[in-house]
């Protein structure tokens, strides 16, 4: 771990704090040479109505298991939301390290591997261990922050 690392994991738990999500603020940093490139939390997409907005959660209600049917949720991953932003305003992330203050699941693991992304740093633990099985077969670099 550097202080750059440091750097950017604290202002990947900034950006989670914007989160719109009622269970847990994720927050996602794509850096590419010391520079920020994008950042993203989850939430509701454009147009549609936030959890906390709304006041309830569909996982919560549905009684859902962290890690089980990503799909069943009204927000998008905070990995999600940086690397569309990074597509929507076309600024390059091939290469990127993603800071997340959440190791990402298999959905997220998809979609950063097919970015380029090479690196990914993550504070906390998520239970869906074959997103690791993706990343190491990819031969992405995957750190815990702090160890």
């Amino acid at each position: 771990m550097d202080n750059w690392d440091k750097r950017f994991m604290e202002l990947t738990e900034q950006v989670g704090s914007w989160a719109s999500c009622l269970r847990r603020k994720v927050g996602a940093v794509i850096v590419l040479d010391k520079r920020v490139m994008t950042t993203g939390y989850n939430g509701a997409p454009t147009g549609i109505t936030s959890c906390i907005e709304r006041g309830k959660c569909l996982r919560i209600e549905r009684n859902i298991p962290s890690g089980t049917h990503a799909e069943l949720c009204y927000a998008a991953h905070a990995e999600q939301n940086a690397i569309i932003q990074a597509a929507k305003y076309g600024v390059n992330i091939n290469g990127a390290t993603l800071y997340c203050t959440h190791q990402p699941c298999v959905i997220c693991a998809k979609m950063i591997i097919n970015a380029g992304i090479r690196r990914v740093v993550y504070k906390e633990g998520y239970p869906d261990e074959f997103s690791m099985e993706l990343f190491k077969e990819a031969g992405t670099q995957v750190e815990k922050f702090g160890e």
